[in-house]
């Protein structure tokens, strides 16, 4: 029983590439939330990691403690990106699920 030959395994590739393409660009348009100090501070990232928002509660500004914002800031950025990035590995993971390629490699 022998497997697919090369042109096959080159066209699985090329299909492959262009839907991980189609994929990264559909996951760029995605916007993921994550946010700190039980949601006095928001941040919004893009599903290529880019940074669009940082929103803050008016409250912060009042107590005029600058660390504490910066500290909440930092931590609504980065659950923020964490949120997209299990986004975007859950997509990998769905987008690679029917390629036959995972099985290369192994006689």
């Amino acid at each position: 029983m022998s497997g697919p030959d090369l042109s096959q395994l080159m066209e699985q590739a090329r299909e492959a590439q262009s839907r991980l393409a189609e994929l990264q660009r559909e996951l760029a348009t995605r916007r993921v939330e994550g946010s700190a100090g039980g949601g006095m501070v928001n941040a919004v990232v893009s599903g290529d990691l880019r940074v669009l928002e940082v929103r803050f509660e008016d409250e912060l500004f009042a107590g005029g403690d600058r660390a504490m914002l910066q500290d909440l800031t930092a931590a609504a950025v980065n659950s923020a990106l964490a949120n997209a990035q299990r986004m975007i590995q859950e997509e990998m993971q769905r987008a690679s699920a029917g390629l036959p390629l995972a099985g290369l490699g192994q006689g």
